[in-house]
């Protein structure tokens, strides 16, 4: 495809991350080849049939230029997430760059919850039990998989 603009004056390096179950943050860098004067833009569409917005809360750069998002309240639903970020320069046209991405991948999932061990001096040792982290979207507890890292016996 044949993209209007400036080559090498699209975003670099889009990344996002979810956390505390309903907070994102994404993050870019400026094209190596973008004027001075450019500014970016982010909109975002959680689904097909969800509207698309422009980012509420940029993170700016020392110049004041956008290189970043922050999001509250996102939900992950069960298609991918479509992200485009513009930007706008005196100078010429910049490219847009665009990314669907499958939110539950970028999650980092909260620490298990209510961890508790009993131990007996019986052969029986110790039990271990918890509940599944919090998450937005977790239909099936049995998605999860645990690894416990014993330090000490």
């Amino acid at each position: 495809p044949v993209f209007a603009g400036m080559n090498g004056s699209a975003i670099e390096n889009f990344s996002c991350v979810i956390y505390n179950v309903s907070l994102m943050n994404c993050t870019w860098q400026a094209g190596k080849d973008a004027p001075g004067d450019t500014q970016y833009f982010l909109y975002w569409q959680n689904s097909r049939y969800a509207d698309a917005m422009e980012c509420e809360l940029y993170i700016k750069d020392e110049n004041g230029r956008n290189t970043g998002c922050r999001f509250q309240n996102v939900r992950i639903e069960t298609e991918k997430a479509y992200f485009l970020v513009n930007g706008s320069s005196k100078e010429s046209l910049i490219q847009f760059y665009d990314e669907y991405i499958e939110l539950y991948e970028i999650e980092i999932l909260t620490p298990p919850l209510n961890v508790t061990v009993n131990c007996t001096r019986d052969p029986a040792g110790c039990i271990m039990t918890w509940q599944p982290p919090l998450t937005s979207h977790m239909g099936n507890v049995n998605c999860f998989q645990y690894e416990i890292s014993i330090q000490n016996k």
